[in-house]
């Protein structure tokens, strides 16, 4: 089963909506002894859930889905051997791992499916 293997320690920035990776964040893909793992990187600057202020009420930008942000956002920004659906699967996957609710899982995959195009 897939898992994250470290936990995440983050500092705030003064902007007031970022947030720096204090270690690097490490998820494994499938499972354990998979060799295909994300680490976000000690240093990786991330806003969590991109979600429009309009929606915060039902998904704010910090959740039980924070950890699994953080990997889509370094997946997205840093990282270029996955592409946007295989980055958007691993988010999906990891709100899985964590827990969230099956609702809110669907809603932020289909959101972030609909969104930015085709890197």
């Amino acid at each position: 089963m897939s898992e994250f293997t470290t936990a995440l320690i983050v500092s705030p920035l003064a902007d007031g909506k970022s947030w720096v990776l204090l270690q690097d964040l490490k998820y494994h893909i499938g499972s354990i002894d998979n060799p295909d793992c994300v680490v976000a990187g000690r240093g990786f600057v991330t806003d969590f859930a991109s979600v429009p202020r309009i929606f915060w009420w039902i998904i704010p930008r910090w959740g039980k889905y924070g950890n699994a942000a953080v990997i889509h956002d370094w997946l997205y920004w840093r990282q270029t051997s996955k592409n946007r659906a295989e980055s958007d699967q691993i988010l999906y996957e990891a709100m899985g791992v964590l827990s969230v609710v099956p609702w809110k899982k669907s809603s932020i995959y289909y959101a972030v499916r609909g969104g930015s195009g085709d890197r």
